[in-house]
């Protein structure tokens, strides 16, 4: 029976608690399964290696996003991604038990989605992923990002506005094309 340090309890309970989110919040920017694993994994290394000088007297959550964020932009400028969401993030949120139609319209939806988000700023896009998809609070979200408080709630009102617009014309688009 393997013993381990208190340390290494709290690294392995951290990386339990919040790999799922990370590697969620990296999807969202890569849209590829292994590039996503890859950066997760990453991040998580300069998560260990930061942990010493973590302030303890703020969340650790902000503070592992943001590191996943630098990871991740840091990748983005290497390779100049061109693709920032896949299906693959959005099929994980189908649940189960829904109707062959309910499905087809649920991929439909998140196609526009998809085509919504791309089609938005990456500041947009970046706030948009935080608050609504991994929930950060807008604190949360400033500290991730290096914004004020304000510009988080400014950045993510016309994020909603835009995506709001741009969604309701491809759904327009979208009913017209079936009717016909």
């Amino acid at each position: 029976m393997a013993h381990y340090s208190d340390e290494e309890n709290r690294i392995a309970q951290i990386y339990d608690d919040y790999y799922l989110d990370v590697y969620r919040f990296i999807m969202c920017f890569t849209g590829l399964k292994s590039e996503a694993e890859d950066l997760t994994q990453e991040t998580f290394i300069q998560v260990l290696k930061s942990l010493p000088t973590y302030q303890s007297s703020k969340p650790l959550k902000p503070w592992i996003f943001s590191i996943a964020k630098h990871v991740t932009l840091d990748q983005y400028r290497r390779k100049k991604f061109y693709r920032l969401f896949k299906d693959v993030y959005f099929q994980q949120l189908i649940s189960p038990g829904k109707s062959p139609g309910q499905l087809m319209e649920m991929k439909t939806e998140r196609q526009m989605v998809e085509e919504a988000l791309l089609q938005v700023k990456p500041t947009y896009r970046a706030v948009f992923i935080l608050r609504a998809i991994n929930e950060l609070s807008i604190k949360e979200t400033a500290e991730v990002l290096g914004y004020s408080e304000s510009k988080v709630k400014v950045t993510y009102f016309r994020a909603l506005k835009k995506l709001q617009k741009l969604l309701h014309i491809q759904w327009e688009e979208w009913n017209h094309e079936r009717t016909n």
